[in-house]
């Protein structure tokens, strides 16, 4: 076997096991950024736990193929740039999102997969959407909250009844005015 079948069968190795390692994939095309920009755009990834790989689209099928992901084949095309949310699934989306408007551009998003699910490019924008992990277990921990703390409420307007009802008859007892 030669040497550069062996180095693609490991690049190919590598894409796979990082997609089948990722919450989510996001699939950009990337034409038209240039070095600086793209080495910005990297270092935000990074910093937000996501995973900038550019590779062979040709690699990147047969890595798809072979991890079971046939339905992304499509999406690898010309300029292809993979973003890898590794532990936050929607952390590619928004990183992406917010790189697109502080530099004022608008890079053709082609779809992805989240959580084993493919999803197309506006999908992608709901989840830019998204409210952060915090604010949304909030509201659902607010949601799952509000039946006892309602039902506390009830409770407590009775007790508050009965108190006022004592109150009165006491004072009526003793002679007081009300």
């Amino acid at each position: 076997m030669s040497v550069q079948r062996s180095m693609k069968e490991a690049v190919v190795q590598e894409i796979k096991e990082k997609m089948l390692g990722s919450r989510s994939i996001i699939f950009v095309d990337y034409k038209g950024l240039n070095v600086q920009r793209v080495t910005e755009l990297r270092s935000k990834c990074r910093a937000a736990g996501v995973e900038m790989k550019v590779s062979k689209n040709t690699l990147a099928r047969i890595a798809a193929r072979e991890a079971g992901m046939e339905d992304i084949v499509p999406m690898l095309v010309e300029s292809t740039a993979a973003f890898y949310g590794l532990t936050d699934p929607v952390a590619p989306a928004k990183v992406l999102d917010q790189f697109m408007r502080d530099n004022r551009l608008q890079l053709p998003i082609r779809g992805g997969i989240v959580e084993g699910k493919v999803i197309d490019e506006k999908t992608v924008q709901y989840l830019v959407d998204l409210p952060p992990r915090e604010v949304l277990l909030g509201q659902v921990l607010g949601t799952m909250v509000a039946p006892i703390t309602g039902f506390l409420s009830v409770l407590q307007g009775n007790s508050r009844s009965l108190l006022y009802a004592l109150e009165a008859r006491r004072k009526q007892l003793a002679g007081e005015s009300a």
